[in-house]
């Protein structure tokens, strides 16, 4: 299975995907820090170190997925909550990069502020943008990563959309185990 992830970070999420069985065919970071991060722990990854709108999604055409963790400060209850009048929202791009490669599926993590009630429309916009481009699941879900055994509280809003036959056989999985408290972290 081959993936594109988007605003990839230092790399958690790519890593999780490698433990999915993920091949990432890009990985896309504005930052350097982070790119260089990328390269140290995974040398043989595809890292991008550009702008998302600067990559060519068509040449990724029927990928697995597109995944991606997009700025969060236009929806974040820290910050002003701009929403999709704020310059960071980077959304409309990210849909139209769907619409280029057309993933079997997109997985997009973001804050939980993008489930306030002031930003309803705006998921319905997303919702029935990727509903048109023939996506057959498209649904929100809040989680918090220490439901699943890791020592954080990070509560993030996951978007997962599927195509096909795959949209009948997903389930958002159910919690795991409690989280390990710091003594056994360390």
């Amino acid at each position: 299975m081959y993936s594109v992830e988007v605003c990839a970070g230092a790399g958690g999420q790519a890593l999780g995907l490698e433990r999915a069985g993920f091949r990432h065919e890009a990985l896309v970071e504005i930052d350097p820090w982070a790119c260089k991060t990328l390269r140290l722990n995974r040398p043989k990854w595809k890292v991008c170190e550009c702008d998302i709108a600067e990559i060519p999604a068509q040449k990724y055409k029927d990928i697995e997925l597109y995944a991606g963790g997009l700025p969060c400060p236009p929806f974040s209850v820290a910050g002003k909550q701009l929403g999709k009048e704020d310059e960071r929202n980077l959304f409309p791009i990210a849909l139209e990069q769907v619409a280029q490669c057309r993933p079997r599926a997109v997985m997009i993590e973001n804050v939980r502020g993008l489930l306030d009630p002031c930003f309803a429309p705006y998921r319905q916009w997303i919702e029935a943008n990727l509903r048109k481009q023939g996506f057959a699941f498209v649904d929100w879900q809040l989680v918090n990563a220490e439901q699943f055994g890791v020592p954080q509280q990070r509560p993030r809003v996951l978007l997962v959309a599927l195509r096909g036959n795959a949209a009948n056989r997903f389930r958002w999985p159910a919690q795991t185990r409690r989280a390990p408290t710091v003594g056994e972290v360390l």
